[in-house]
């Protein structure tokens, strides 16, 4: 647990994902093409990759990808994620965290 906190302590976004994830490559592609610049772990790629996913699974993120944290906060998957876009939260909450300049 404590190194998913410092993990997501070092960039304003980070998406814990896993590479063959259809809904993480969706996570993605959707705030890359806002301009934002997020730090991506890819957890069947990474070593203890499967350690961290146990500790998402323990902070409540259930399915384990995509894992979206903002500002340090546990933002959730890609549902909480897509329902904050569609009900244009997810941008000011982008710029608030300093992931966007436009």
């Amino acid at each position: 647990m404590e190194r998913v906190t410092k993990m997501v302590s070092e960039r304003p976004v980070v998406i814990f994902s896993k590479s063959s994830c259809c809904m993480s490559h969706t996570i993605k592609t959707l705030l890359c093409d806002f301009g934002v610049n997020p730090a991506v772990y890819e957890l069947d790629e990474i070593p203890r990759g499967r350690d961290i996913e146990q500790a998402l699974i323990r902070l409540g993120s259930s399915p384990s990808v995509p894992t979206v944290f903002i500002a340090g906060e546990l933002v959730g998957g890609a549902n909480q994620v897509m329902s904050l876009h569609l009900n244009r939260s997810l941008i000011p909450m982008l710029k608030k965290a300093g992931a966007l300049w436009v």
